[in-house]
């Protein structure tokens, strides 16, 4: 709980108050008071939230947005979908109000109801246009229908109660909303690593979640990434005096949004470790170990999760692409750098899992070996790049629909094999790895803003050598990655295969309610065939000598049972209420793999995954 704080505080030069509206109508009620305006002071609300690269109109939540100084009614003139202008009085106190409607369960918004109340500022605080620098201030009010709550933030509080309602503080606009609000009746735990202080709150939490082991679990990611980035007294201490993770346990749902001192969670409750589970009590594998974990695939992918978001404090809130020097709010801000933000970040996340003790080889190469299959299984592979994905984020990766597959490929995770690439190549010639390579920028860049050029400058000075070619044929070409050959070379065999039915005729199903086609791949077997996106594949009709019979099928697997030893057959398939007849080639099992992972060679592979010795 945060301790009680003394009750004076000094006003900042812009100051927001937040309190409940109406909790069953979703209402949070926000009061902005501007010390000093500008004679014509204009005010604005994000349209996007960093982190997360989609415009997703934050205004459309805000109503009854008014202005007074004193008993003054102030007009407010709207300029355009997300910026207003008031015609003001510098020397007299500028009071705005508005609600905000908050109905989004997601980790990029706001949500309030009578259980639980959450919001990034992105989401509930205008912008004040010229003092964005200034001090800002944040009081967050409690009410009788709240009195149970209690607050989680990572803001610096000036002024608060036992149960964190009161007043906090930001050094700018910028601070203030990279640390999101978590109010609630939630499950709260501490630890400390390397020195530092950590919070980890729980809301929705079933009464069989084991709390001490997700504590465990967290600190020994926490200790692995810290000394990652710290293994150089160069580096300093730890980016932070104090850091927080905001978990929402929900029916079905997965994701999470990193911020400076703070990252925002979203699991499925299913997936929290439990009590009386058979290796609750076990501590987390060492280093040497190569007995497997025993933990749930759901439980690995949330550590994994918490992983990355927590990676991300030094890959991306400090160290980030030299675009984001400054946010811009209103608009798209473009980068061709996430394919090492986000997809270096995501090589790193389960390799540091490894590197705590909570995944064996065995454990991790499974995991790379998912991802791998991923990307080889995606068409978009060879169409895109993955600097041409990073710049296309905005209008792609999070605008996906049933051609995505075909067209894009994801910077995070053919952005991991990149960076698995680079490592490999690194290691095997014997000169540096990746982990030197991300410590170098760090202090290259002053924790700061980073270029492709000071990447390749890095790599170039550290390697021995020049990788230019690696950078255009990884980073901005569209081949395949030499993932086999990098991968002998470090103990680890790729065996091929055969590909599940739907790989083979390139296709992408939904079984819940009949059999719906949701993607045909490029190329593919269904796309040759006539298949479309949104059928309902009904049947097959299947020749046997001069007779051909007719099948209907639940299933995808129903195909093989009927058509027998055929290669070709007539799909049925509704379209827009019409039936059509499509002559369908089976491919044979040879056509398409998948690949399997194994390692050959046990002490190459350790020396990879396992923690280098001090």
């Amino acid at each position: 709980m945060p301790t009680p704080q003394p009750a004076s505080h000094a006003p900042s030069a812009v100051s927001y108050r937040v309190e409940v509206a109406d909790l069953h109508a979703h209402l949070f009620r926000v009061t902005l008071t501007i010390a000093q305006p500008a004679a014509t002071q204009r005010v604005s609300l994000p349209v996007w939230i960093p982190g997360s690269y989609l415009v997703r109109e934050f205004s459309k939540n805000l109503q009854l947005l008014q202005a007074r100084q004193g008993k003054r009614a102030v007009p407010l003139l709207q300029l355009d979908k997300n910026t207003w202008e008031a015609t003001a009085t510098p020397a007299k106190p500028l009071v705005l109000s508005c609600e905000v409607y908050a109905n989004d369960a997601s980790v990029r918004t706001a949500w309030l109801d009578a259980a639980r109340g959450f919001f990034n500022g992105t989401s509930l605080f205008l912008r004040v246009h010229g003092q964005e620098d200034a001090p800002h201030s944040l009081e967050l009010t409690t009410s009788p229908a709240t009195a149970s709550w209690s607050v989680a933030t990572g803001l610096q509080a000036v002024a608060v109660d036992a149960a964190g309602f009161g007043h906090y503080r930001a050094a700018s606009y910028d601070e203030l909303v990279d640390c999101p609000v978590e109010m609630g009746t939630f499950w709260s735990g501490e630890f400390k690593a390397g020195g530092v202080p950590h919070r980890f709150v729980v809301a929705g939490a079933p009464p069989a979640f084991d709390g001490a082991r997700l504590l465990a679990d967290t600190k020994a990611i926490c200790e692995t990434e810290i000394r990652f980035w710290h293994a150089n007294k160069q580096a300093g201490k730890p980016p932070y005096a104090h850091y927080l993770f905001m978990l929402n346990a929900v029916d079905d749902g997965y994701g999470g949004l990193e911020h400076r001192n703070s990252t925002v969670l979203i699991c499925n409750r299913r997936d929290l470790p439990r009590l009386g589970d058979a290796d609750a009590k076990k501590p987390a594998i060492s280093a040497k170990s190569t007995a497997p974990t025993k933990r749930s695939e759901g439980y690995t992918t949330l550590l994994g999760l918490i992983s990355h978001e927590y990676f991300h404090t030094w890959n991306v809130k400090r160290l980030r692409p030299a675009e984001f020097t400054r946010y811009q709010y209103d608009a798209e801000q473009y980068t061709r750098l996430l394919w090492f933000f986000e997809g270096f970040t995501s090589y790193f996340d389960d390799l540091l899992l490894r590197r705590a003790g909570l995944l064996d080889n065995t454990a991790y190469l499974k995991l790379l070996n998912k991802t791998i299959n991923q990307v080889q299984q995606t068409p978009g592979r060879l169409v895109q790049s993955v600097a041409d994905a990073s710049m296309d984020a905005w209008v792609k990766y999070y605008r996906q629909d049933e051609n995505t597959p075909n067209a894009t490929v994801s910077y995070y995770t053919k952005g991991a094999l990149v960076a698995l690439c680079f490592d490999l190549t690194l290691r095997g010639e014997g000169q540096t790895t990746l982990d030197d390579v991300m410590r170098a920028l760090w202090l290259r860049c002053q924790a700061g803003p980073m270029a492709e050029a000071d990447f390749a400058a890095v790599l170039a000075e550290l390697g021995g050598r020049s990788f230019h070619a690696e950078i255009q044929a990884w980073v901005h070409g569209t081949g395949e990655l030499p993932l086999k050959d990098l991968l002998a070379g470090h103990g680890v065999t790729v065996h091929e295969d055969p590909a599940q039915l739907a790989q083979r005729l390139g296709l992408r199903v939904a079984e819940s309610q009949g059999l719906q086609v949701k993607v045909v791949l490029r190329g593919g077997a269904a796309e040759q065939a006539g298949f479309a996106a949104g059928d309902e594949w009904l049947g097959v009709e299947v020749a046997q000598g001069k007779q051909t019979s007719g099948w209907r099928m639940s299933k995808l697997d129903d195909l093989l049972l009927y058509a027998g030893q055929q290669r070709q057959v007539t799909a049925l398939v509704a379209r827009d209420k019409r039936l059509l007849r499509l002559a369908l080639n089976l491919p044979t099992v040879a056509s398409t793999s998948t690949w399997r992972l194994a390692a050959e060679n046990p002490r190459a592979v350790s020396a990879w995954l396992e923690p280098a010795k001090s």
